[in-house]
């Protein structure tokens, strides 16, 4: 018997896989985000096209084109300039490491910004995507500022972002990438080509970069201490001693950011890292690799590391431990270490110091018969800088998949509180601090709930939304209705996708008739309310001010008596200690004089508290104020750990803990937000929750674990061998004496008093029991913020 198979219609679709860094982008377009009062300076040649875009409106910039004398002349832009570039002047007065930077790429080219022509577009009026096209008919370099004021917390004149497009003029391949603008002037410029490596020596206290060049490249880093090596000792860094002290899988910038030898000395710190995801299980490729793989004799990263390091003495191995810099490994749950394609775009780096004098070794992987290396080798070039230059700490975050990498930042407010503790970690692209010194998580949660605290909350994304269709466009994409909002008042919202899963919790304050602040956990709220305004044709700009207005909590019983004596409000405004839940003032620190300030009485810990915001350029002040006048309230700092605590206890919600895009409001515990029956305008995902409201599936409770052992984020909950639900949140609660969580329920197994298990271990060999209580935990009709 024959079995006949039908012909494919249609050949094969082959793999999508889009270049990182380039998107969705043609070959030969490069794209560049000069971010709010910031700038950038670019090299370009004859032909190349130049298209700048006002992505969120509103917002002027200036452009300028030097040719390769370092001379003004934007004639070369087909343009005539109409300023002498103030903005870009004002900007770079100021004292920043992203400044200094710029500084070094202008004097690097013999550029004079005394002579400075720049030509000035857009304006407050642009519409979001407003756009200029020019067309370079010289070689040089084209330099991109965004001038901006600092904007007082209650206007609106806030700072975006503006995009650079450059269309490169001839012959362009994947391989065709410009490496990034030095992050200072270099000791050492060393290409490692394709397949090859190369030793080179670093003194101590100076940096190393390494740079994937076109993205998707994996390279082996390797050191030894030059000291040693002098005594035929050939201590390299040690991975399985490194992971062990670390307790991590590999350093990162922040507390564990050091690799050891074998000997357990300190060879380079992590200072940078734009990818974050590399590899310290695997040795670097070895020949026996590419032998089992049926590829005999194949180039390979341990036999180039011999090669390299043969000239310092340094014996032959069949393997060598590394580093394994953008390599893309986990283990899965079945313990099998995997790999993929890497996270690295075109010059995405990791910024290393040197601890000690080294001898130092990288490669560009070969890796060409797996994902390793996207299956395709490319370059890989190592900069190495002087010890005197300074760089701060930071971790790449993109708040989007297709958006630019933005290294972590400190607040306004980071001096004081890094004065106070050095335990920060990463927070949605900005340090915050976690826990404090002497005190602790305990001693600073039983401040929120007996005296008063304060706390860096800044990472808090703030969009400015204006224009006549503001209302409109906010009652169209939030739950809560707008329109009963009255200048002066904040509301608290959820903000979902068609089908009601949730992008976001956040609050609402109306400034005026045509004006509000929105502010959420999530960048992509800003760009979801941008782009339905798009949709729906509203007039209305959605324009983001997280970086002009960073804010302080300040929560407790005894918040009110302390900010009554620090803060002035004029006549027009209600005064601090008549301020009622869910409203806010505008005022002043101290006096008419002073720094201008938005305080709210919202939080997030379930305590009588209110929340500052001021212009970074303020920050100090109004910390100086707080903190000198708290001191006789026992005000003390509260970091993530406590402030965690605190929230738990109160019910309150935390995005991908207790929500995701797949979690609408009332599952999430917030179906208060959801007025289905008094808001009668429609709003983005309306008809899906009246139906996911009439039939539930899960809810969010809370559950009393009868045990001392900790349950965690992502522990299952179990009835006998069903798994009915998931823990969201868990601490222990110093006020109740015990471990409490929040968990997310099959709704048929929610009910008060319902006896629960927690499952551990594999979750059947180890059980916690539980059962259901009222939610929230902590005060659940709110008396306390209330009061």
């Amino acid at each position: 018997m024959v079995t006949c198979y039908p012909m494919l219609s249609t050949a094969p679709r082959p793999s999508l896989i889009y270049r990182p860094g380039i998107r969705t982008l043609p070959l030969g377009v490069e794209r560049y985000i000069v971010r709010g009062a910031g700038s950038t300076v670019v090299s370009v040649k004859a032909g190349d096209g130049v298209v700048l875009a006002d992505i969120e409106g509103g917002q002027a910039c200036e452009i300028a084109f030097c040719d390769e004398t370092g001379r003004f002349d934007a004639s070369a832009l087909g343009a005539r300039a109409n300023s002498h570039g103030e903005g870009l002047k004002a900007q770079l007065a100021e004292d920043s490491e992203s400044t200094q930077r710029m500084k070094s790429a202008l004097q690097r080219r013999n550029i004079d910004l005394g002579k400075a022509e720049t030509v000035r577009l857009f304006g407050e009026d642009s519409r979001a995507g407003a756009s200029a096209e020019f067309k370079v008919s010289r070689d040089g370099v084209l330099i991109v500022a965004v001038p901006a004021a600092a904007m007082a917390p209650e206007n609106q004149d806030t700072a975006t972002d503006i995009e650079l497009r450059i269309t490169r003029n001839g012959k362009t391949n994947e391989r065709s990438s410009i490496l990034p603008e030095p992050l200072a002037d270099p000791v050492q410029d060393i290409r490692i080509r394709a397949s090859t490596a190369s030793a080179y020596v670093v003194k101590a206290g100076e940096y190393i970069q390494v740079i994937d060049v076109s993205g998707r490249q994996c390279t082996d880093f390797q050191a030894l201490s030059a000291r040693k090596v002098d005594k035929g000792l050939d201590l390299a860094l040690d991975a399985t001693v490194t992971r062990t002290l670390l307790g991590r899988s590999y350093p990162a910038p922040g507390l564990p950011s050091k690799s050891f030898d074998r000997e357990f000395e300190p060879l380079v710190e992590i200072v940078q890292d734009t990818v974050g995801r590399h590899d310290a299980f695997a040795l670097a490729c070895t020949s026996r690799y590419y032998d089992d793989m049926g590829y005999p004799g194949h180039v390979n990263c341990t036999e180039n590391f011999n090669h390299a390091l043969a000239p310092y003495g340094v014996r032959p191995r069949k393997g060598w431990e590394a580093l394994n810099y953008f390599y893309n490994t986990n283990i899965d749950h079945q313990n099998q270490l995997y790999l993929d394609e890497p996270w690295s775009r075109p010059g995405d780096y990791v910024l290393m110091r040197a601890l000690t004098d080294l001898v130092c070794v990288s490669s560009s992987c070969p890796d060409d018969i797996d994902a390793a290396n996207g299956w395709d080798p490319t370059d890989i070039h190592i900069r190495t800088y002087a010890a005197k230059q300074k760089f701060s700490r930071a971790v790449v975050t993109r708040m989007t998949p297709d958006a630019d990498a933005h290294l972590t930042k400190e607040t306004a407010f980071h001096p004081r509180f890094s004065a106070l503790t050095r335990n920060t970690t990463e927070y949605r692209g900005y340090w915050l601090p976690q826990r404090f010194n002497n005190d602790g998580p305990i001693e600073e949660y039983w401040a929120c709930r007996e005296n008063v605290t304060v706390t860096d909350l800044s990472p808090l994304r703030k969009f400015e939304v204006t224009g006549p269709d503001a209302e409109a466009l906010l009652q169209y994409c939030v739950t809560r209705d707008i329109r009963k909002l009255s200048v002066g008042q904040v509301v608290y919202t959820a903000m979902c996708y068609e089908n009601g899963g949730m992008i976001d919790d956040g609050t609402v304050f109306r400034l005026g008739q045509n004006n509000f602040r929105w502010i959420g956990g999530d960048e992509f709220s800003g760009q979801w309310l941008r782009q339905q305004a798009e949709k729906m044709g509203y007039k209305a700009w959605v324009r983001s001010s997280t970086d002009q207005l960073h804010n302080i909590a300040v929560q407790g019983p005894k918040s009110r008596d302390l900010l009554k004596e620090i803060i002035w409000t004029s006549p027009a405004q209600t005064a601090i200690g008549e301020l009622e839940w869910f409203r806010f003032a505008v005022a002043r620190i101290g006096h008419f004089e002073g720094a201008p300030i938005v305080v709210s009485r919202t939080g997030y810990t379930g305590e009588l508290g209110y929340e500052i915001f001021c212009h970074p350029k303020d920050a100090l002040a109004v910390f100086d104020a707080v903190w000198e006048a708290g001191q006789k309230y026992g005000l003390k700092p509260m970091g993530l750990e406590a402030l965690d605590m605190v929230r738990i206890e109160a019910g309150l919600i935390f995005a991908n803990y207790e929500f995701t895009s797949e979690t609408d409001p009332f599952e999430a515990g917030i179906g208060f937000t959801v007025p289905l029956k008094s808001k009668s305008d429609d709003f983005i995902g309306k008809q899906a929750l009246i139906q996911r409201k009439e039939h539930p599936r899960h809810r969010l409770v809370g559950l009393d674990i009868e045990s001392n052992e900790a349950v965690g984020h992502g522990d299952s909950v179990y009835m006998g061998r069903s798994k009915i639900g998931v823990v969201t949140s868990s601490t222990r609660s110093p006020v109740l004496g015990k471990n409490i969580a929040l968990a997310r329920v099959d709704v048929l197994h929610s009910e008060i008093g319902t006896g629960i298990e927690i499952g551990k271990l594999d979750g059947m060999q180890k059980r916690l029991p539980g059962h259901i209580v009222r939610f929230a935990h902590y005060d659940p009709e709110k008396l306390r913020p209330r009061s």
